[in-house]
């Protein structure tokens, strides 16, 4: 850590505050760097900031959009979260809609590891639908509310396969993020119109897709939305995220103090 810290050219003195994840997350790595972050905050006599995982991925887009502003409506897609979020102000935050079952990272795992692809299924399927096309129909599940449900059409494409193992993956990988698409995107467009808000900000591991990112540049500019998500690099976990979001904390006045321990269950909001 300190050898990081001297490479990007920081001073452990020019440092206002320290923020680390407490969760949600693996409770043995949030207690690692809760510990250091504890530690550090106690030997430089800087103030300690706990950082919800989930809002580092949304203060992700802070960095890379330097005129991104909330109010703003957030969808949230991970290995362990799909949401969207109403992000009123840098730290004050609505669930609008969210996941009854898997989450849409947690689909792509498990559909990718069915076909052959192996972990993490995310980028593999990606790769492997773009030598394919979307022409295998796959059902969608769209509720009367915001919320999401992934278990079904995972479920279908674990079941084609086995049923046809010969069936073209590629087709099969296209089709699959063709449909999970069609699911978030009919969410997003429904909340749009329940407040309003024409700013839909992507962020998480899958928002790194670059099929989802395509459909949402469609959208926008059929639907007179304004789009954004943070470069590769910041969608995936990464401790610039956590910065951002310690900054805005720090702002708003939020301290935490020793007894800051993980919570590998931590809610959001």
């Amino acid at each position: 850590m300190k050898k990081s810290i001297e490479e990007a050219n920081v001073k452990l003195e020019n440092i206002d505050a320290i923020a680390c994840t407490y969760g949600p997350g693996l409770v043995g790595a949030l207690l690692v760097g809760v510990s250091y972050a504890k530690a550090l905050s106690y030997s430089l006599n800087k103030p300690l900031i706990g950082i919800n995982h989930l809002e580092g991925h949304i203060d992700a887009n802070y960095i890379t959009h330097k005129d991104l502003e909330p109010p703003f409506l957030c969808v949230m897609m991970s290995g362990g979260n799909t949401q969207i979020v109403h992000v009123k102000d840098y730290t004050t935050f609505e669930i609008l809609g969210k996941t009854k079952d898997d989450a849409i990272g947690e689909a792509f795992d498990k559909v990718a590891r069915v076909i052959g692809l192996g972990y993490p299924g995310g980028p593999k399927i990606d790769k492997l639908a773009k030598e394919g096309q979307p022409t295998i129909q796959l059902p969608r599940v769209h509720m009367d509310n915001l919320d999401f449900s992934f278990s079904g059409i995972k479920t279908a494409v674990i079941n084609l396969h086995h049923k046809m193992p010969d069936i073209n993956k590629a087709d099969l990988a296209a089709s699959f993020q063709d449909a999970v698409s069609d699911m978030l995107i009919t969410n997003v467009e429904k909340a749009v119109k329940i407040t309003n808000i024409n700013k839909i900000v992507l962020a998480g591991g899958v928002s790194a897709n670059s099929y989802i990112r395509k459909k949402f540049d469609e959208i926008a500019k059929n639907k007179n939305l304004k789009i954004y998500y943070p470069e590769i690099k910041l969608c995936t976990d990464n401790a610039a995220m956590i910065a951002s979001a310690g900054y805005y904390e720090y702002i708003k006045g939020s301290r935490a103090d020793l007894t800051l321990n993980a919570v590998p269950n931590l809610k959001f909001c």
